[in-house]
């Protein structure tokens, strides 16, 4: 369950509603140094995006540099995440976006405050409540 509001907020970021082409369409090698910079999670698979998605992507690449550190650093890891998973699971997560943004403004933000809830947790709980084993440590503890 966590993995699906996981990917379901990662999609939230993408707003990955279909925006018009603006008739540009580069491939990675045709990006600028700053544009490969904040999108480079997405290297390997830039070439295959639709043109509606890398719209959306260079729409955050321009933006990014108008962000602080926090902003930059969440985007940054919503699309790592973004690119490590699975068809089925960005299938998944487009479906739950569209599932939350249909609910009524209410329900969104009780699931917001159950969702920052669960955030705040130790990671013990949580894996309790996903029913799965607690992660092992790594040698540093962390």
């Amino acid at each position: 369950m966590a993995r699906t509001i996981l990917a379901a907020l990662t999609l939230a970021f993408f707003c990955l509603a279909g925006a018009a082409h603006a008739g540009t369409d580069p491939t990675w090698a045709q990006l600028s140094a700053d544009q490969k910079h904040v999108l480079e999670p997405l290297a390997a698979e830039w070439d295959t995006l639709r043109p509606w998605q890398r719209e959306k992507m260079l729409d955050i690449a321009r933006d990014y540099p108008k962000m602080n550190a926090q902003q930059q650093e969440r985007v940054r890891q919503r699309l790592t995440n973004w690119s490590r998973m699975t068809p089925y699971e960005r299938e998944n997560a487009r479906r739950k976006y569209q599932q939350f943004r249909a609910l009524p403004a209410e329900k969104q933000e009780e699931m917001r405050r159950k969702w920052n809830e669960y955030q705040r947790m130790p990671a013990a709980d949580r894996d309790k409540l996903r029913g799965t084993e607690p992660a092992p440590e790594d040698d540093l503890g962390n």
